[in-house]
């Protein structure tokens, strides 16, 4: 048992110590745009209006840090609409960029896993604001009113002048953490049950994967989307499933949001109506997958 704690502790160290140079050109440059141009992103979503959905998916994608929050706050300010909001949070993958980033054989999966975000993202807006909002109760719908209300949006922002270098350094580390870690326990649970074994349990899922991982992309947290990434990279994750959990990630987006909304039927709705659209897509997406094959 050691020699096997052994070989896969040094296994997934190499590999993971193979990623930080990319992990950390990919957070300098993060840190760059979150930086010098952090308030320029903010006032060009709140300025988009009923056609927010628009700079909401293409600016959503950008990975910086804390910009899913931002989305949540301006809704609960009224500033943004529901379709806006729900296309930040499709086209926003937080962790997931910089990690794929970091491995070349990716790269390609990658800018497949951007176009369809985007364009999901903004399918998603428009079909919100311009078809359903006619039958969403306003109580339900939310959002955008015409008018701003005061808006508190720089709460998850660090205040102060900062090194990007260092702050880049930091978050590099903090992913290498979780990333290697990850690893030392997934290697460890297939090098016990078997590779074959493992294989077949997630693809028994069949159809239940990318609602599986729709589920675990809720999660307010950066680890939702270093863990489907990371499982998509070993192979145990089927792509579909990796676009299911990565549209229902929002980050942190969701946890500000039931914060800072008051109303939690709107909170519910959007969140279920999150899940929904991730795990839709990821159904129909392996459906397509297994037609062609």
């Amino acid at each position: 048992m050691l020699e096997l704690l052994m070989e896969v502790l040094e296994e997934s160290l190499v590999d993971t110590l193979k990623m930080i140079p990319f992990l950390y050109l990919a957070y300098v440059a993060i840190e760059y745009v979150e930086t010098r141009h952090g308030e320029r992103i903010e006032r060009l979503l709140a300025g988009g209006g009923r056609w927010g959905c628009v700079p909401g998916a293409l600016l959503g994608c950008v990975p910086q840090c804390g910009f899913s929050a931002v989305a949540s706050n301006f809704y609960s300010s009224r500033v943004i609409t529901l379709g806006t909001l729900l296309a930040v949070y499709l086209a926003t993958s937080d962790e997931a960029v910089p990690m794929l980033l970091s491995m070349p054989e990716k790269w390609n999966a990658l800018a497949v896993l951007l176009v369809i975000k985007v364009a999901y993202a903004l399918a998603a807006g428009f079909v919100v604001d311009f078809v359903l909002g006619r039958f969403l109760p306003g109580s339900l719908r939310g959002g955008y009113t015409g008018s701003a209300s005061e808006v508190d949006c720089h709460e998850e922002h660090e205040g102060g002048e900062r090194s990007i270098w260092l702050a880049a350094a930091r978050h590099t580390l903090e992913i290498f953490a979780f990333i290697f870690l990850f690893s030392l326990g997934f290697g460890f649970v297939v090098e016990l049950v078997g590779h074959e074994t493992f294989a077949q349990v997630l693809g028994g899922l069949g159809f239940g994967q990318p609602l599986v991982a729709a589920l675990v992309g809720l999660l307010p947290n950066c680890a939702a989307s270093v863990l489907l990434t990371q499982l998509y990279a070993e192979g145990a994750l089927r792509f579909s499933s990796l676009v299911a959990g990565l549209c229902s990630g929002a980050g942190v987006g969701l946890a500000v949001l039931w914060r800072a909304n008051p109303s939690w039927k709107q909170n519910l709705f959007i969140t279920a109506a999150l899940w929904a659209a991730g795990a839709a897509l990821g159904v129909v997406m392996q459906a397509a997958v297994w037609l062609v094959a």
